[in-house]
């Protein structure tokens, strides 16, 4: 329903009875076209325009045509001969009719006019018609009480159901063409089927009496015969010939008693499981201190005996648990698959058991002391999370590394965020507390790195459950270790390598977030961490070198998935090498010194091996965390160290050429390496493991074919591409292109003038779309408030009526 038309204002008429000279004149009637620029001696047209003026016509020039367009759409006041052929010279008048009669015939039976059944047409059935075949003149009697009753011949079937008619017809016309004899009526045809199905009946009817008298007689002489064949036999000679059962019938007895599959529980939510473990945790607590102050603990509830509602209370149990069955021997036949059933019924006995009371034990007082101790001896199965650093501290304190894994593992559980509303920050702060705490683990003297191998697991744990909260531990933890290093470096201009919580904070890193991210909040730092220690930390003694060995070992681990390349790490394992060289004056040029090592000094011989006896008696061992901060005098512990140094290098080069083998720049990478190996470590002595190690080395360096060739300038300088002319074209002033020919000036003024007619006629369009839509809601509009006034004026005499009837009504009482 639109809105009502609005009503004319007063100025709408004022303004129709205005002259154009009062419109020019009226200031507000007159819209100006302001200019850009003057140009003298230039006329313009269109200086001032007259808006309501050229609306006020456009509307009324739509009024007179489009208008009385859309007022006529749809409506035809012309006769229209459309008859066929009625203009068509060609065509003769009797074709003319006969085609009209054909279209008039396939208008009729179209789809729609399928059940139009004119009185006009005759329906035929097999060429008769069905207004003869329903006058029903041959009667066929019934054989229902005849033993062949629902039998019937050929014949007699295709003449009732199968369009009798033209078979008869066709048998007729057959019989007439066969004997040239007269064609017989429709009485007298059915007739003769009649007789026919009779005949064929009573002949069915001796067959069937000859066979039963025949099968009688057989049955006779056969139960003669069998008297004589019947010869008892022994039960013994029975049970040995009993058949034995086929496969497929063993097959179907053994999926017959196949266990069924049995319904498993739902899947729980990680709320539902943590709730579980807690209630499971604050049980155990509970019993623990019931049997810490002396109290029995109360192992089941006693079940509840049900009663039915016949039960007299007299005692009498009827269904006793001492009924005797069914059960097979051991050794007497084979598994039939009752397992399923036995289980399920021994877990019905176990829980009957369990049900069932059992007698209370007294404890004397000893046991009750005894099992006082023990339960004072055990660890609590719930623990409140810890409020500060202290607070974990006092909760470790005194325990082994297993329990202390425990505790944390439980102290999870009892506080895991689903629980409660402020157990999440809770967690966040344990996170925090336990890297801390590894820290100091790793400081201790000796450090405690098997306390730090049982805490990881749960550290993961809650990594995974908050990794928010642990990235930005983690971080701080790598940030201020990064500040202490450069403001070293500042002061001094070297700085000393990381200690052994700094390691393992980095190993943690590794374990705890992805390494193979091209860039990540929490490893990139780390990765950096890595590369500055080993650039800027000199090396000055042998744990000096085994905290950079346990660096590099870390950074290989860092890019052993993505494979980037770290030449920090491949320039220390370098020095490393020449660490071990006893002539340093050999090396000449070859190598190039990068820091944090030197050509030669104080520090450039802590690698040189000089007793060959205690390299025969050295073991291939693994290079040690402690060894970081570990310091000895002894000489062979010294020998064996420096030898495991060397073992640890020659590993990680080996690591590194397995990762870095498909670089394109690999020979000249590891070229250094294979001269170091190959020339100048080959001629000392080393254990033979060392030796083998480094043969491989080389041979793996030396195998990898070189893919690149070097650089070399051309013989002959390269020829020039060829550069055609440019054609340069004037532009003069406002952008307008002068000096083409007479054909494109044309061909752009077309373009342009179609241009401007194309938005023209969209503007027109926009336009007369915008009157039809006025239009039509000025026409909803007009509908709507005559349905309104009908309706009003309904309303009303109805209220008129009813206050009549009302009137009456009450002059009646």
């Amino acid at each position: 329903m639109g809105k009502a038309p609005k009503k004319r204002s007063l100025a709408d008429k004022v303004r129709k009875t205005k002259t154009s000279s009062e419109i020019k004149n009226n200031p507000f009637e007159v819209k100006i076209n302001r200019k850009k620029f003057d140009v003298l001696g230039r006329k313009s047209k269109h200086d001032v325009g007259l808006p309501g003026v050229s609306r006020s016509k456009a509307v009324n020039k739509r009024k007179e045509t489009l208008l009385k367009e859309y007022k006529q759409k749809n409506r035809c006041s012309k006769f229209i001969d459309r008859r066929f052929g009625e203009y068509d010279t060609k065509m003769a008048p009797e074709d003319k009719i006969l085609q009209r009669f054909t279209m008039e015939r396939q208008r009729v039976h179209e789809k729609k006019d399928v059940y139009n059944l004119n009185e006009e047409e005759e329906l035929t059935h097999y060429g008769q018609s069905l207004a003869e075949m329903e006058k029903f003149n041959d009667v066929v009697n019934s054989d229902d009480e005849s033993e062949e009753k629902g039998l019937l011949s050929a014949e007699l079937t295709a003449s009732h159901f199968g369009g009798g008619g033209g078979l008869l017809r066709k048998k007729a016309l057959g019989e007439e063409e066969e004997g040239g004899q007269r064609a017989k009526s429709r009485q007298e045809l059915i007739e003769e089927l009649i007789q026919k199905s009779k005949q064929e009946k009573r002949e069915r009817q001796v067959q069937r009496e000859e066979a039963q008298e025949l099968t009688e007689k057989l049955d006779q002489d056969w139960k003669n015969i069998q008297s004589l064949m019947v010869k008892k036999t022994p039960k013994a000679d029975k049970q040995e010939e009993k058949p034995k059962l086929e496969e497929y019938d063993m097959m179907v007895r053994e999926l017959g008693f196949e266990m069924k599959a049995q319904p498993s529980e739902k899947m729980k939510t990680p709320e539902e499981l943590a709730k579980e473990e807690r209630e499971k945790l604050q049980k155990l607590e509970a019993d623990r201190l019931r049997r810490m102050m002396g109290e029995e603990v109360v192992e089941g509830a006693q079940s509840q005996i049900h009663f039915s509602a016949d039960d007299l209370n007299d005692g009498f149990i009827l269904d006793k648990h001492d009924k005797k069955t069914l059960a097979y021997q051991e050794g007497s036949g084979e598994d039939d698959g009752h397992s399923d059933l036995e289980s399920e019924q021994e877990s019905e006995n176990e829980e009957e058991e369990e049900a069932s009371p059992k007698p209370k034990k007294t404890l004397s007082k000893e046991e009750v002391k005894a099992q006082q101790e023990a339960a004072k001896a055990e660890l609590p199965y719930t623990f409140a999370a810890p409020e500060s650093y202290n607070d974990l501290k006092d909760m470790l304190h005194g325990h082994t590394s297993d329990n202390q894994r425990l505790i944390v593992a439980r102290t999870q559980k009892s506080n895991h965020p689903s629980l409660a509303v402020g157990n999440k920050l809770k967690l966040q702060k344990l996170f925090g507390f336990l890297l801390e705490y590894i820290g100091e683990l790793a400081t201790r003297s000796p450090p405690e790195l098997s306390t730090i191998d049982k805490l990881i697991p749960e550290v993961y744990a809650l990594c995974q459950m908050f990794p928010d909260a642990a990235c930005k531990a983690m971080q701080s933890i790598l940030g201020d270790a990064a500040h202490s290093m450069e403001e070293t470096l500042e002061v001094k201009g070297h700085a000393a390598f990381p200690t052994l919580d700094m390691l393992i904070y980095l190993k943690v890193t590794a374990l705890l977030f992805p390494t193979s991210d091209f860039r990540h909040p929490v490893t990139t730092p780390a990765l950096l961490f890595i590369s500055q220690a080993l650039t800027k930390c000199p090396v000055r003694s042998l744990q000096d070198l085994t905290s950079g060995l346990v660096l590099c070992s870390l950074g290989v681990e860092y890019v052993s998935f993505s494979k980037r390349f770290l030449p920090e790490l491949i320039n220390f394992l370098v020095g490393t090498l020449h660490l071990a060289v006893q002539d340093k004056a050999s090396l000449g040029m070859t190598l190039l010194y990068v820091p944090p090592f030197r050509a030669s000094g104080k520090y450039s011989d802590l690698l040189v091996l000089s007793s060959s006896e205690s390299c025969r008696s050295w073991s291939k061992k693994s290079l040690p965390l402690s060894a970081t901060h570990y310091k000895t005098e002894m000489f062979i512990i010294v020998f064996f160290h420096r030898l495991t140094c060397l073992s640890t290098c020659l590993d990680l080069v080996k690591r590194c050429c397995l990762l870095y083998k498909d670089l394109p720049s690999f020979t000249h990478i590891f070229k250094p390496i294979r001269t170091l190996l190959s020339k100048h470590l080959s001629t000392q002595i080393l254990p033979e493991p060392l030796q083998e190690l480094s043969s491989e080395i080389v041979e793996a360096i030396s195998s990898t074919p070189v893919t690149q060739s070097a650089l070399v300038f051309d013989k002959r300088k390269p020829i020039p591409l060829k550069l055609l002319t440019p054609k340069i074209v004037e532009v003069l002033d406002y952008g307008k292109k002068r000096g083409s020919t007479r054909e494109e000036r044309e061909k752009e003024r077309l373009k342009h003038k179609y241009k401007r007619e194309f938005k023209g006629a969209l503007r027109e369009i926009r336009k007369d779309s915008r009157f039809l839509a006025r239009e039509k809601l000025n026409e909803v509009m007009n509908r709507d408030a005559e349905r309104k006034r009908k309706v009003k004026e309904l309303m009303g005499s109805l209220a008129t009526q009813e206050g009549e009837w009302k009137s009456l009504k009450r002059k009646k009482k």
